[in-house]
C-alpha cells in the first residue's frame, strides 16, 4: 500500500525554502531601487556642500576650527569623509561578538531541527517497513499512524518556520543596535573633527571614486574598538 501523505523531503525541500528564495529575490530588488534613490539624494547634497562651501570660500575663511580634514597638494579640502563599511566591520570588535552570538544561536537551533527531522525520519522508516511486511492488522490502524507521522511533519515545520522567524528578528534588532552605536561613536569622534557629512562605502556602492585624504576608516576603527567594552554573555 502507498503511503501519500508523508514525504520526507518536504523536510529538506518544502515550501518554506521556496518562499525564502521568492523573498529574498524580491527583497533584494527593493534594496537596488532604495540604493538608486540614496545615490541620487547623496549627489544632489555633495553638490550643494560643494557649492556652499565654495562660495563661503571666497569671501571668508569657512570652518578654521575644524581640526583633523586633510588637504589636497592644492590645500583645498571639502569637510566631508567617508567610511568603507566593509572594512568597519570586519575590523570592529563589537561587531564580531555579535556576529559570534548570533552564530552560535543559530547552530544551536539547528541542532534542535536536525534531532526533530532524524527522529521523524526514523518514524517514517520503521511505518514503511511495517507496512511493506504486512504488519498491521487493520486499514484503520495503517491510517492513523499514517496522521501521527503527518502531523509529525507539519510540527516540524511549523517549528521551522519559528526559529527561522526568531532568528531574523534577532537579526534585525543586532543591526540596530549595531548601527544606533556606530552612530552615537561618530557623533562622539566628530566633535573636534567637525566634519559636515560622513559617508558609508562599500565598494563602489555610494562612491565610485573619492581622494583617499578623505577616507577615514582605519580611524574611525581605533576609535570604535578603543572605546568599546567586551559583551558579557
Amino acid at each position: 500500500m502507498e503511503n501519500d501523505h508523508v514525504d520526507i523531503n518536504t523536510i529538506e525541500n518544502g515550501n518554506t525554502e521556496r518562499n525564502n528564495v521568492d523573498n529574498n529575490n524580491m527583497g533584494e530588488r527593493n534594496m537596488k531601487n532604495s540604493n538608486y534613490i540614496i545615490n541620487g539624494i547623496l549627489i544632489v547634497a555633495v553638490i550643494i556642500l560643494f557649492i556652499l562651501y565654495l562660495t563661503g570660500r571666497n569671501t571668508t575663511v569657512k570652518h578654521p576650527e575644524i581640526a583633523g580634514i586633510a588637504a589636497d597638494s592644492t590645500g583645498f579640502h571639502l569637510p566631508i569623509a567617508y567610511i568603507r563599511t566593509d572594512s568597519l566591520l570586519w575590523n570592529y570588535n563589537f561587531y564580531n561578538d555579535l556576529r559570534d552570538i548570533m552564530l552560535r544561536k543559530a547552530q544551536d537551533k539547528q541542532l534542535e531541527i536536525d534531532k526533530k527531522t532524524e527522529r521523524f525520519r526514523k518514524e517514517v522508516m520503521d511505518f514503511q517497513n511495517k507496512l511493506q511486511n504486512n504488519l498491521y492488522l487493520t486499514q484503520e490502524r495503517v491510517t492513523q499512524e499514517e496522521k501521527r507521522l503527518t502531523g509529525m511533519q507539519e510540527d516540524i515545520e511549523k517549528f521551522t518556520a519559528q526559529i527561522q522567524q526568531e532568528l531574523a528578528i534577532d537579526e534585525a534588532g543586532m543591526q540596530k543596535q549595531l548601527h544606533d552605536t556606530i552612530t552615537t561613536a561618530l557623533r562622539e569622534y566628530n566633535i573636534p573633527k567637525k566634519y559636515e557629512m560622513i559617508f558609508s562605502n562599500v565598494g563602489t556602492d555610494n562612491i565610485f571614486y573619492a581622494n583617499d585624504i578623505y577616507d577615514i576608516t582605519a580611524e574611525v576603527i581605533e576609535f570604535l574598538n578603543n572605546r568599546y567594552r567586551p559583551l558579557s554573555e
